[in-house]
């Protein structure tokens, strides 16, 4: 089933890498959406996409090379929307 995920991750998470690594994982998964650097501090994700493969992203994300810069992550579950072609950092 296609979904949509939205998530806010908060901890040292900007200047790390941390969006481009998103957006390969993304892209290697077949999800689509956004990523971008929040002035609070935070990164803001949009994806769409199967929900396993949204699944795995947190997962890869929580357990993988980020999980030492990342201290919380806000998750937020809806429909797809079906907006997007393709997986990018927004600057």
């Amino acid at each position: 089933m296609h979904k949509r995920l939205h998530i806010y991750y908060s901890g040292t998470v900007q200047g790390v890498g941390f969006r481009f690594t998103a957006e390969a994982l993304a892209n290697n998964l077949g999800i689509s959406g956004w990523t971008k650097n929040l002035s609070d501090g935070r990164v803001e994700v949009l994806a769409e996409g199967e929900e396993g493969d949204l699944i795995s992203f947190v997962s890869k994300m929580k357990n993988g090379p980020m999980k030492h810069y990342i201290t919380s992550a806000e998750i937020e579950w809806a429909e797809s929307k079906d907006e997007f072609d393709a997986f990018r950092v927004k600057f």
